[in-house]
């Protein structure tokens, strides 16, 4: 299995990220700078989101060197299905103004047109003409990450999934371990019902943090990177302020035991996301 770049991903990935969906236009950009602005390094976006351009503006206003951003965007459903895989992330390039991304990813396996493998391997192509860093995936599930490794030789350096201390995807973790691939996590602080959890609200309580600093420690400890989105400065600041929380073992043992299990996920076999 080769690897993808000279600097581990697990080295180079900022600890927490910038997430921006929903988010477009003057609210995305606005959204984009005052969170660099807060200190985030690590910037998430999607071509389906719909607002590249609106980050590449914060990016090129932001004032921070090209080299101490990374930068991720996400392959749509319908750039699998035609197979121009690298006319797509040209496209992505030039709304976010770089001439390189840090880390591209298949957004959802969609396994109905088996279109993942053929994909993961022109990314790849891309990545060695210098247009990506790293190339991974995102949403996807072991069996998935098993056949991209068996039929390219190589493993995908990420896979972003949907994970929260009530939805702690232990299996694909699991596999992800096995396989060498970084785990990072989208919609880390849940659907709001995590936060107000009686036992993420007593350790907050108990250490003077807030409730989504807590959840967003949890998935620190995990080793994992977690990309929340908040529009709201004082937020973003206390979601980056995460990094200076230390949970107890035992206090990690709690929020673990909130675990539904895989069947609280999102059905990634059934999920269709085109755009």
């Amino acid at each position: 299995m080769t690897t993808q770049a000279a600097t581990p991903v697990a080295t180079a990935l900022p600890p927490i990220g910038l997430g921006t969906w929903p988010l477009v236009g003057a609210d995305a950009t606005n959204s984009v700078l005052s969170g660099i602005e807060a200190g985030y390094r690590l910037i998430d976006t999607a071509a389906i989101y719909g607002n590249e351009g609106a980050v590449g503006v914060a990016l090129a206003e932001s004032g921070v060197p090209r080299e101490e951003l990374f930068v991720t965007t996400k392959l749509r459903g319908n750039d699998q299905v035609s197979g121009d895989i690298r006319g797509a992330l040209e496209q992505s390039l030039e709304l976010l103004g770089l001439d390189q991304l840090d880390l591209f990813l298949i957004h959802w396996p969609l396994p109905r047109i088996d279109r993942y493998v053929a994909s993961f391997e022109s990314m790849l192509a891309c990545r060695d003409a210098g247009l990506v860093r790293y190339v991974g995936v995102s949403n996807f599930l072991e069996l998935h990450l098993r056949r991209v490794v068996a039929e390219t030789g190589e493993a995908p350096a990420v896979n972003q999934i949907q994970m929260d201390p009530s939805l702690a995807r232990i299996p694909v973790r699991r596999a992800n371990d096995e396989l060498g691939i970084f785990t990072q996590s989208w919609s880390p602080l849940g659907r709001g019902d995590v936060l107000d959890n009686a036992v993420v609200s007593e350790i907050a309580g108990r250490i003077g943090c807030t409730p989504a600093q807590v959840v967003l420690a949890w998935h620190v400890a995990q080793g994992v990177v977690p990309v929340a989105r908040s529009a709201n400065p004082t937020r973003q600041a206390e979601n980056l302020a995460a990094l200076d929380v230390t949970l107890t073992s035992e206090d990690i043992e709690a929020l673990n035991s909130l675990d539904r299990g895989e069947s609280a996920a999102r059905d990634v076999e059934a999920e269709e996301h085109f755009g």
